[in-house]
């Protein structure tokens, strides 16, 4: 599984990218991306999923 950030239901809060800064960054507009899956463990990702105010963040398998 991987995480993936619904951009469109991102509100750039920046739970994610402080939670898990490893796997999570802003990009141009300012939205949350996962630039890399494998920057920290299931359990710290799923920390930021649960953080996630808008719940944008999901995994895709």
């Amino acid at each position: 599984m991987v995480p993936r950030v619904n951009k469109g239901e991102c509100i750039s809060c920046g739970v994610c990218v402080d939670t898990a800064p490893a796997v999570f960054r802003f990009d141009g507009e300012n939205r949350a991306e996962v630039y890399d899956p494998n920057g920290a463990d299931a359990a710290a990702i799923q920390e930021a999923i649960d953080l996630c105010p808008v719940t944008c963040i999901y995994w895709d398998e």
